[in-house]
């Protein structure tokens, strides 16, 4: 993970966490927020929020190939409203523990209709590219929240955020004997939008 190329800055997307949206491109749902969202989650879901991707407006998803005829989008203050989670991993980037906090991820999926327990394949996708792909099963089992803060800071753009989908990886067998930097390729930062498929 440590040799990803992290291209946001380019992109004109800071200030998302307090930022609000003015555009007037198309009439959203009557349930869109006003403010931009943080997070998309498309696919086998039963509970979207918005239309189709916009070719015009949702440019990075396009680039990375995305493509969807409805989804749930949640923006930074329907993540708070979440119930948070704190964790404390040793990360790879200094070999120190953080506090992350932030809601679980089967909670996050639980608000676009995906019921904790479906037998769902989860691809998680950051804003430069990278993405992994892994059961909800796993997902639940490894408590993997979407970090919204660390340090008691929002995480920002250009950093770790502004969601970070990640686990407690020094409180997991599969996890916490293996060197610091191979515990969390499973966990992208800059986590934008979660396809669900469908197994």
């Amino acid at each position: 993970m440590n040799k990803r190329n992290f291209v946001a800055a380019s992109m004109g997307l800071a200030g998302l966490w307090t930022a609000t949206s003015t555009s007037s491109h198309a009439a959203p749902p009557a349930n869109t927020s006003a403010h931009p969202a943080l997070l998309t989650i498309s696919g086998a879901i039963t509970q979207p929020n918005r239309g189709a991707l916009d070719a015009t407006i949702d440019q990075m998803m396009g680039k990375h190939g995305i493509q969807f005829t409805n989804a749930h989008a949640l923006d930074a203050a329907a993540l708070q409203r979440m119930a948070a989670v704190t964790i404390k991993p040793t990360l790879e980037y200094d070999s120190k523990p953080h506090t992350l906090k932030g809601p679980l991820l089967t909670t996050v999926l639980a608000a676009a209709g995906v019921p904790a327990g479906s037998p769902v394949q989860l691809v998680l996708r950051a804003v430069d590219g990278y993405n992994v792909t892994l059961s909800l099963a796993d997902a639940q089992a490894y408590r993997m929240i979407v970090a919204t803060h660390i340090d008691g800071q929002p995480m920002a753009l250009g950093g770790l955020g502004p969601q970070w989908a990640v686990y407690d990886a020094d409180m997991l067998p599969a996890f916490k004997d293996k060197p610091v930097k191979e515990r969390f390729g499973l966990c992208p930062w800059g986590l934008y939008h979660i396809e669900v498929k469908k197994a």
